[in-house]
């Protein structure tokens, strides 16, 4: 979940990219598990610390990494540097931290006391974490600012950081944390006094970490990808471990505060906004990171928890709560229209049609209740006034009848239609559709704007009359507008070339192509992953688009991973590339793992077209990205959909073989390109099939099993 705000400039250069956790392999195993990020059990242990960070009297700053001997910090007089150290462990982490200490010495009254400051990156670890549960706390829930303590006993014992505080309101910890690295020194907090002090000696023997997510070992994954590109395939497994971080159970100390904790959330699995902030699900995020957990793990549990959860609390005039924050008041008003996307997505990849048959009357409600009260009868948009609070998932001040709702609005039209007419619900498939096709007519009318070839964002300017169109385009509404169906093949090649030239950055493509709505936030140079995934979505399944595709992926995805702290997703990026709103920025933020669903939905091409895969579409885009292959599984009710494509480019001509191996009991279309040949020809299974000249994808219907298509000049 974003929050408006100006995104810190980078002002020191510390960069520490992560090494692999992954398991280590032998020859036996499959060669995508080398990829795999996961910790190899639930206790974790740093890599090293950070030479340049040690201050003042630390001996044997490996001891508490891998020994031998312990790590001690000393100090025996106010004059001294305060003993300092960092310590990494390699990549981003989420859970709970113990020292195991063996002994103090004090050098005053009180213990000698420790202070833990934890960050995901170097810029923004200083003597305050980069952001902890007590952050957003009000009153009684607030029990540290900004640092962990520890008043350390004399004796041998482990030290376990439990929210909550040694005595009475005293030397407290927030409990759990999502970070890559701690910073460690010696100083008591004056507010502590008498139980701790700034001077006497620690030792510390070890230091590990209780994994408290999902734990995404090899063993896990029902569904993989791999291609000849081995950067787009880590940043496939580094997106799903963004999301297993994200992957946690629901309790009242470990979410962030703001009324986030809910009785009908507690002790069950959800998926988290981010692990270390924004600690509560919103519905929104689920549109990506339930994606990335269906594709990899195929674990639904998180994800439905959380919709049926939303669900429980519409109101009587069909909205739906974006989350559990705030007693679920929060008002956005695109995020009951996510909840209709995402809950289609959980019927369509898991198959679970009960789900769908609880709570149709509540998807009703949403698309034939909330929504039409707030159409424009005049226009035929949705119009969405000023005083109705927030609105979006970016909390952006625009109000009117806004590209983006209404683009969001025919996706989700669309999409419940598709799924009503696979459950027999043939009102609701008429109905939705033809408002879906009335909408999308509106939308081309009302708000394109011709002089550059792009959907305006549609409301006023800040000050502006309302019913007048402020001069801005937004790349959310124009690219899902392009995924909707709203826009044919020309003005969606026209938007795309637009949204290249006016928005692109070295870091991914802006949300925005100026900042009238809000200057200080800088809309023109800000990134979102999460939106960028549609607009990436947008290029792949708009013909002759597939390297603009490509060339975005590798802007985006490359450029965090090359950055603090490596592996990991960030929520926004902002100017220069730097987290976009500073310390605050989540940086393992499972809406930004597009990359997952966009490698396994178009360049292996597999998407279902009913519940549970029972029919699907498999149309791999072999061209545009210089792939020279691709292979991968995806996990449906019924067994796996096993793609592998291949490239035979050679002196002899051109030629693509395709294999597809899909469940008995399902049927589908498949998409052969025939890599612009002229006259291709083209077998399936061994048997010459027809193709027209000038063809750039043949389609087949084939049933379940195995298939074999080859192409050659």
């Amino acid at each position: 979940m974003a929050f408006n705000g100006l995104a810190a400039l980078l002002t020191s250069s510390a960069l520490l990219i992560a090494p692999s956790l992954a398991i280590a392999k032998d020859n036996t195993d499959p060669s995508w598990h080398q990829y795999v990020r996961s910790p190899v059990a639930k206790v974790v242990k740093p890599v090293g610390s950070v030479p340049e960070s040690i201050v003042g009297n630390v001996s044997n700053p490996a001891g508490l990494i891998d020994g031998p001997g312990a790590t001690v910090l000393s100090r025996s007089d106010e004059d001294d540097p305060l003993p300092t150290m960092v310590v990494d462990f390699g990549q981003n982490v989420v859970g709970i931290l113990s020292l195991e200490f063996s002994g103090s010495q004090n050098a005053t009254t009180g213990l000698p006391g420790l202070r833990l400051a934890f960050s995901e990156t170097m810029e923004y670890l200083t003597d305050r974490s980069d952001f902890t549960r007590s952050d957003n706390a009000n009153g009684n829930e607030k029990l540290t600012n900004g640092t962990d303590q520890v008043a350390v006993k004399a004796t041998n014992y482990t030290w376990t950081d439990i929210h909550g505080c040694q005595e009475g309101t005293k030397i407290c910890s927030d409990g759990l944390h999502g970070f890559r690295y701690v910073k460690i020194w010696l100083e008591a907090l004056p507010s502590d006094a008498p139980y701790t002090s700034s001077l006497g000696s620690v030792s510390i023997s070890d230091m590990s970490l209780e994994w408290s997510a999902y734990l995404g070992t090899p063993d896990t994954f029902s569904g993989w990808f791999e291609c000849s590109d081995q950067e787009l395939t880590q940043w496939w497994y580094d997106g799903v471990y963004t999301v297993d971080m994200g992957t946690d159970t629901f309790f009242a100390n470990e979410t962030e505060p703001r009324g986030a904790s809910s009785p009908t959330l507690e002790g069950k699995q959800v998926l988290f906004d981010g692990a270390k902030r924004d600690r509560d699900p919103y519905v929104g995020d689920l549109a990506v990171s339930s994606l990335t957990s269906y594709l990899s793990h195929d674990f639904a549990e998180s994800t439905r928890n959380v919709l049926e959860d939303l669900a429980l609390h519409q109101r009587d005039d069909g909205w739906i709560p974006p989350a559990s924050i705030n007693n679920y008041a929060l008002p956005l008003f695109d995020y009951p229209l996510w909840w209709v996307v995402c809950s289609v997505d959980l019927v369509m990849y898991t198959g679970n049609t009960a789900y769908a048959d609880t709570y149709w009357n509540t998807l009703i409600n949403v698309l034939d209740g909330y929504y039409p009260s707030h159409t424009d009868n005049m226009t035929g948009l949705l119009d969405k006034t000023a005083d109705m609070g927030y609105g979006d998932y970016a909390f952006l001040p625009r109000s009117g009848p806004v590209t983006y709702y209404n683009a969001l609005y025919v996706h989700a039209l669309s999409y419940a239609s598709q799924l009503a007419k696979s459950l027999s619900h043939d009102d609701e498939t008429t109905r939705w559709s033809s408002r879906a096709a009335a909408v999308g007519e509106a939308l081309l009318s009302h708000n394109f704007d011709k002089s550059v070839g792009a959907f305006y964002d549609g409301g006023p300017c800040p000050g502006g009359a309302a019913g007048t169109i402020c001069n801005v385009h937004a790349q959310d509404g124009n690219v899902i507008a392009i995924l909707s169906g709203v826009t044919d093949e020309k003005t969606s090649d026209a938007i795309l070339d637009y949204w290249q030239t006016a928005a692109s950055q070295v870091y991914g493509n802006a949300f925005y192509d100026s900042s009238v709505l809000s200057p200080g936030d800088h809309f023109d140079q800000r990134v979102y992953a999460f939106i960028s995934f549609f607009e990436i979505a947008a290029r792949f399944a708009t013909p002759g688009k597939a390297s603009s595709a490509f060339e975005e992926i590798r802007r985006l995805y490359g450029w965090m991973a090359a950055h603090d702290p490596g592996i990991t997703m960030w929520e926004g990026i902002g100017p220069n590339g730097t987290a976009y709103e500073g310390a605050f920025t989540s940086m393992a933020h499972g809406w930004s793992t597009g990359i997952v669903p966009l490698l396994t939905g178009y360049v292996l091409g597999v998407k279902p077209q009913s519940p549970g895969f029972k029919t699907w579409k498999i149309c791999p885009v072999v061209e545009g990205g210089g792939l020279t292959w691709a292979r991968g599984e995806v996990p449906t009710p019924k067994g796996v959909i096993a793609v592998s494509w291949e490239r035979k480019d050679g002196e002899s001509g051109l030629g693509l073989v395709l294999v597809i191996e899909t469940p008995e009991g399902s049927s589908g279309t498949v998409c052969v390109p025939t890599l612009g040949m002229e006259s291709p020809k083209i077998t399936l299974d061994g048997r010459p099939i027809s193709s027209l000249p000038g063809q750039t994808l043949v389609t087949v219907d084939v049933s379940g099993g195995k298939h074999v298509f080859t192409v050659e000049s």
